[in-house]
């Protein structure tokens, strides 16, 4: 098992879970729209720093073999950033959390069985079972949000 990515997607989603609160809170104060736009602009700002610093190893040169459907993921993170605090916002982080999760897992299968990132994956029983007792284990924490 590779444990160093499971790690550091560990760490991306306890980040993601306390940056949905605060971006939640920023919003309340200035709007949604306008707090994921901050969000996004304090993201480029840091992001610039880091690439004009030298300390990465790609090659943004490649920029224009990448296909249209690679830049998608700018557009998907305005909907991301938007929909969590927008939704933390009104229902409570557990319940906004419970229910991304529960769509991502499925979406994430879906795209593993279907091969989009190259590693194409078997979904066994084993995989359909765990992600039915997820789905449950879902509706049983939402099912007084409804």
């Amino acid at each position: 098992m590779k444990i160093l990515p499971l790690i550091i997607a560990g760490l991306a989603g306890g980040s993601m879970a306390l940056q949905g609160v605060l971006n939640s809170i920023l919003g309340q104060k200035i709007g949604e729209i306008e707090a994921t736009f901050i969000v996004h602009a304090i993201a480029t700002a840091l992001l610039g720093i880091i690439l004009v610093s030298g300390i990465t190893h790609g090659n943004i040169g490649n920029i224009g073999s990448t296909p249209w459907f690679g830049f998608l993921g700018g557009p998907l993170s305005v909907i991301i950033v938007w929909g969590v605090l927008t939704s933390i916002g009104k229902v409570g982080a557990a319940p906004a959390t419970t229910a991304i999760l529960s769509v991502q897992i499925l979406t994430a299968l879906a795209l593993d069985y279907f091969g989009v990132t190259g590693q194409k994956a078997h979904i066994g029983r084993a995989r359909i079972v765990g992600a039915l007792v997820f789905v449950a284990g879902a509706y049983l924490l939402l099912r007084e949000q409804t």
